[in-house]
């Protein structure tokens, strides 16, 4: 039988106040945590599972998307430089606004999963088990598309932690985990905003077109103007994501009665 503190303890877990301030001191020490990693000695290489976590999300976004509109996703490779790439294929000819799609699909799918990782992160639960669920298409990624070693290993010890995570008693530590790895793709966003107006992209595999750049061959228009458009949406989505984080769903009731009552006022 429960004791009186435990009780006490269960009901201060779960009161949605204290969810919500748990949820803000998560965000805020997943940013100082990265910002202390990046200013220590030989921070960069500590770093470098952070940046292969954005280019598995980007390539994901490829990949995806293809298969979304009705083409197949066949491999994916990433490489210790954090470049990667994506192969995929159509049943038949994809038009050139599938074709942008495809290739936009990597550059906003960093800001549409950390968006989606913050709304999910408001509860603890819903963090448990989201990551749960991640850990299995982790692993069927890793057998289905995942083609070189590097992309094994990480793509391996990314489920992995996420296990982990996912199976402890307290769900606030998958909470945690969730708010961080969401706090990752936020920051990539920003750091790695100079590749939306890149022409020409250096991989491993060698020099080829953008992402920008194939946009801008599949429809019309400069490459850095659909960079433009592909941050512009990725930074509203963003901040979307964490509006909800900060406020919930709440405040979108709110904002709708302030709207009726402001137009009785008029």
């Amino acid at each position: 039988m429960a004791s009186y503190e435990q009780i006490k303890s269960r009901a201060r877990a779960a009161d949605p106040q204290a969810i919500a301030r748990r949820s803000r001191w998560f965000l805020a020490g997943s940013v100082v945590v990265t910002l202390l990693l990046y200013s220590v000695p030989y921070g960069f290489v500590l770093g470098l599972p952070l940046l292969w976590l954005s280019t598995l999300v980007h390539e994901l976004g490829h990949g995806f998307t293809a298969a979304a509109l009705g083409g197949q996703f066949h491999s994916f490779v990433m490489y210790a430089d954090g470049s990667g790439a994506t192969t995929w294929g159509a049943p038949g000819s994809f038009g050139p606004i599938r074709q942008a799609m495809v290739a936009a699909g990597g550059l906003v799918g960093p800001a549409l999963v950390a968006a989606l990782g913050f709304v999910i992160a408001r509860k603890p639960k819903a963090a448990q088990v989201t990551l749960l669920l991640g850990t299995f298409a982790l692993a069927a990624i890793a057998v289905l598309v995942v083609r070189n070693g590097l992309g094994w290993a990480f793509v391996a010890g990314l489920g992995l932690v996420m296990a982990l995570l996912a199976t402890r008693k307290r769900p606030e530590v998958a909470q945690l985990g969730l708010v961080f790895l969401s706090t990752q793709l936020a920051l990539s966003v920003f750091s790695r905003a100079d590749y939306l107006f890149t022409e020409h992209a250096h991989t491993a595999q060698g020099v080829m077109p953008s992402d920008v750049a194939q946009i801008a061959n599949a429809l019309v228009g400069p490459y850095w103007l659909w960079g433009a458009l592909c941050g512009l949406f990725s930074v509203i989505v963003l901040g979307l994501g964490l509006w909800i984080f900060f406020k919930g769903f709440d405040s979108f009731t709110g904002l709708r009665t302030w709207r009726r009552t402001r137009s009785a006022k008029a």
